[in-house]
């Protein structure tokens, strides 16, 4: 049984299958849905229909993202510490 050349044929294919993969991952272009209400514009960034993330730029204030999180999809804030520590002054002297 001679199966090397099956193997080397093989092995040419396979650049071949990743430079298509490479070329089908470069067509893919974000859908960017713009909405707004009255404290904020929120655009939506989907690939293939998947949510990617959500720029927010409200009205007051700096623009934020928000992205998914886990196989459920609840958003979480990018750069938001996971601890909130109260920064108040009790005394002062």
């Amino acid at each position: 049984m001679n199966w090397k050349p099956a193997i080397v044929l093989l092995l040419c294919a396979l650049p071949l299958v990743s430079l298509q993969a490479q070329e089908g991952l470069l067509n893919e272009e974000p859908q960017i849905t713009i909405s707004h209400d009255g404290e904020a514009t929120y655009y939506e960034y989907r690939v293939n229909g998947v949510l990617k993330e959500i720029k927010v730029v409200p009205v007051v204030g700096e623009p934020y993202y928000l992205v998914p999180q886990g196989d459920k999809g609840d958003l979480i804030r990018v750069g938001e510490p996971t601890v909130l520590t109260p920064k108040w002054i009790l005394f002062r002297w």
